[in-house]
């Protein structure tokens, strides 16, 4: 027999019953029922539930354990009485009777409890992650992060694809984060850097020849942490192609997404990958708030400045006679009731804004059914009410009738004459105002909508979560779904308002739209062939078709104020390369850790990471990051500054 098992703790079934079997693993609970113990005993695969009793010689040993001790039995497979059965269990059609043990490792009591679903301070979870990852939900999550990435592998095989590793250990390359530098003790005083991303490397793979690479590549950035992002390390699916164009990256990971999340998102909708909209960056900021919109919410924001230049509302009319800035509505359907504007009103101001200005419409109380109307309501099947008063549930199937039959204006004018917009808002605008900004939202009795005003710069942030707020809160947002989109036509440049200065704004290793010539006029209007995937309001993906033309890319640089000895020494190892024959190329790389995440319906990452950092970028359980020795100082030839 082996030394430790001849089962895991999910094999066993009636088949087995009357077999001698041996069984390792963690005492999951004990329970005491008078002079026989009843032990659920786990190990990775599952749960056994074993028993003991006074006739028993393993009896008195037994006694001993408690929860979480690792112990090995051997007993006895027998079958439970039918109403003992535990359906929700593999092996919930036996027991197994203890006829002898031994204990692997005891543990003295815990500083958490791995049963059950009790809270524990993050640092506490931290400190004995070990302890942490015994727990099933915690299982569950690993188990599914190694699947996914397994089936991420093999589908980039099927593909046509071929893993590469590149270098861990390389020379500094800013990429939009800090570095994680290395000393070197061969060459005191200078260092080398984790890297941020594979980018040069995989880009001059394609220098070379391959064609078609990807990596499940670890990345080191020293980074602020999120509840979406480690502040530390990171994977991704890392991937790059020569003679392609940005369809054709699209084309080639959209169905290895897609097919991840229908695999593993647990029955929930998968958006098919031909119908995931290309949204432009200036046309999703607009409307959604975030170049990472959640489009299972139906909520699109409107530019609604129109209608308040010059209108009663001071505030807003003032800030329209500043040069850049906009007033921008967020339609909330169903939303129409005081105390929810209100509610967002008071969220806004928690969100550092002043708050948010609000109209919402309610029905006129003079208005009665007409003979049209009547008529419609016949035709919908509905009951024409006794006192000729319709209800929202009316409106919305008049409203969809007379758009049906009669135009989107005609709808229009029926609600005009059932509604009528309210709030402080309104009452400033004027009722001929408010009904355009109905008109333009298509909203209707029970509706509302909120606006926010200034410089987008200063409110689009706080706009793009209140539309979230609202769509979850107005049961507008489809939970059970994952929906994606394209980003794309990232702005190259950016303006610093105060120095007026141009730099980079988005990566500046993408190709511009148009080549030299885009160049050569206003800066802030070059577009990159730079796009990202955005899933339920997270960032999955980020790419580009990349600038492989040196002189090209010396002009993008030279504009941003990066003179070509510069970039030299910055970027010659890749810089070099493309003058010998360099292909277009371009890719992409998927986080890994944020997939996980979103399959696993957690909301952060630190869930779905084996060992991560805690928000300090603390690894309390190793005690990283830690004190180096004199010894080691000096070997590498430095001295740590006291911090002043």
């Amino acid at each position: 027999m082996h030394a430790y098992r001849t089962h895991s703790c999910a094999d066993l079934n009636s088949a087995d019953v009357g077999a001698t079997v041996r069984l390792s693993g963690w005492v999951h609970r004990v329970r005491d029922h008078g002079g026989v113990l009843f032990i659920d005993l786990r190990d990775h695969y599952g749960v056994t539930q074993v028993l003991c009793d006074n006739d028993s010689a393993a009896f008195s040993q037994l006694e001993k354990v408690r929860s979480e001790w690792c112990i090995r039995i051997d007993g006895t497979v027998k079958a439970r009485a039918p109403e003992l059965v535990n359906p929700k269990l593999p092996t919930g059609e036996i027991e197994v009777y203890v006829r002898d043990l031994e204990i692997l490792g005891d543990a003295p009591e815990l500083p958490l409890i791995v049963f059950g679903d009790q809270e524990y301070p993050e640092e506490t979870r931290l400190r004995y992650r070990y302890l942490d990852l015994r727990r099933e939900v915690m299982q569950k999550n690993m188990t599914l992060r190694s699947d996914v990435v397994a089936s991420i592998r093999k589908r980039m095989w099927d593909k046509g694809f071929r893993e590469y590793q590149t270098p861990i250990i390389t020379a500094s390359s800013p990429e939009g984060a800090r570095d994680f530098l290395v000393p070197s003790r061969l060459h005191p005083g200078k260092f080398y850097a984790l890297p941020q991303a594979p980018q040069q490397f995989k880009q001059l793979i394609m220098v070379s020849g391959f064609d078609k690479y990807f990596q499940i590549a670890p990345c080191f950035r020293d980074e602020d942490p999120r509840a979406d992002r480690s502040p530390t390390d990171f994977y991704q699916l890392d991937l790059e192609m020569s003679f392609v164009e940005q369809q054709d990256v699209f084309d080639t990971v959209a169905p290895v997404v897609a097919g991840v999340f229908e695999e593993f998102g647990g029955g929930r909708k998968v958006d098919a990958p031909e119908s995931w909209p290309q949204i432009p960056y200036k046309e999703a900021a607009v409307k959604y708030g975030t170049d990472k919109p959640d489009l299972r919410n139906p909520i699109e924001m409107q530019v609604v400045s129109e209608h308040f230049a010059g209108s009663g509302f001071a505030i807003f009319a003032k800030i329209l006679e500043q040069d850049g800035t906009e007033i921008r509505a967020i339609p909330a359907p169903r939303g129409g009731s005081r105390k929810f504007c209100d509610r967002m009103n008071a969220f806004a101001q928690g969100e550092g804004l002043p708050g948010m200005g609000y109209i919402f419409w309610r029905m006129i109380e003079s208005a009665r059914i007409d003979e049209t109307e009547k008529q419609a309501l016949i035709e919908l099947g509905m009951e024409i009410p006794a006192s000729e008063r319709l209800s929202p549930k009316h409106i919305d199937g008049l409203y969809t009738w007379f758009v049906k039959n009669r135009g989107i204006n005609s709808a229009d004018g029926f609600v005009r004459r059932w509604v009528e917009a309210a709030g402080p808002v309104a009452k400033n605008i004027g009722p001929d105002r408010a009904e355009a900004i109905r008109e333009q939202l298509h909203l209707q009795a029970g509706d509302a909508a909120f606006f926010l005003g200034g410089k987008p710069e200063s409110f689009e942030r706080v706009a793009g979560k209140a539309r979230d707020v609202i769509g979850k809160e107005l049961g507008l947002t489809d939970e059970n779904r994952f929906a994606f989109a394209w980003i794309v036509d990232f702005p190259i440049y950016e303006k610093d308002e105060e120095t007026g200065k141009i730099d980079f704004e988005h990566n500046p290793f993408s190709m511009p739209q148009g080549g030299m010539a885009a160049l050569e006029g206003d800066p802030l209007k070059v577009l990159g062939n730079q796009y990202d995937l955005a899933c339920n309001g997270y960032e999955l993906i980020s790419g580009a078709i990349r600038n492989h033309k040196p002189d090209i890319m010396y002009k993008a640089f030279e504009i941003a104020g990066y003179p070509k000895a510069e970039v030299d020494r910055r970027f010659g190892g890749m810089v070099n390369a493309f003058t010998y024959g360099a292909p277009p190329h371009g890719g992409c790389a998927a986080g890994i850790d944020r997939i996980v995440m979103l399959l696993a319906d957690e909301d952060n990452i630190r869930e779905v990471i084996m060992f991560p950092m805690n928000q300090r970028a603390e690894d309390l359980m190793m005690g990283a990051p830690s004190e180096p020795s004199s010894e080691q100082l000096m070997e590498l030839s430095l001295r740590v500054l006291p911090k002043e």
